[in-house]
């Protein structure tokens, strides 16, 4: 995930954290992650059996992109549906997220709901509470 012979950028070494993406399934939802253009996306419904082992690749380039990152990043969670082990895993991510916010990374969070889907925009709100970080709610309508 790490290309370790980037280059180097003003005498500092510069290690180019590589696109992710992991295709849908009916129970895993699609993941793209590309560093190059800062876009994080999910989009889907979020119920593997085992999330830790799904969402570990993610996890690992976003700890990357918080270290090595260097673009502002936007993240876009368009989840229809996810379970108790999946929304571990999707906190986890936000605090990767965060860490590069921390490094002066600016984070925009896009959270988006159907409109009579209050669970999932609660969830949303939940995350934000619980991370001192303000999400946008989008309200759509998913295919």
């Amino acid at each position: 995930m790490v290309n370790q012979n980037a280059g180097k950028r003003q005498g500092i070494e510069v290690k180019k954290v590589d696109k992710l993406v992991i295709r849908p399934t009916r129970i895993t939802p699609l993941v793209y992650f590309d560093p190059d253009r800062a876009l994080l996306e999910l989009r889907g419904k979020s119920s593997p059996e085992n999330s830790i082992q799904f969402y570990k690749r993610l996890l690992i380039a976003l700890e990357r992109y918080a270290h090595y990152g260097t673009k502002d990043i936007t993240a876009n969670f368009k989840l229809e549906y996810f379970n108790t082990s999946s929304s571990k895993c999707l906190f986890d991510a936000f605090k990767r997220l965060m860490k590069a916010q921390q490094r002066g990374i600016s984070l925009t969070i896009n959270w988006y709901y159907e409109e009579y889907d209050t669970d999932m925009l609660e969830s949303g709100e939940d995350y934000s509470d619980l991370l001192g970080f303000k999400f946008n709610y989008i309200e759509t309508v998913f295919n």
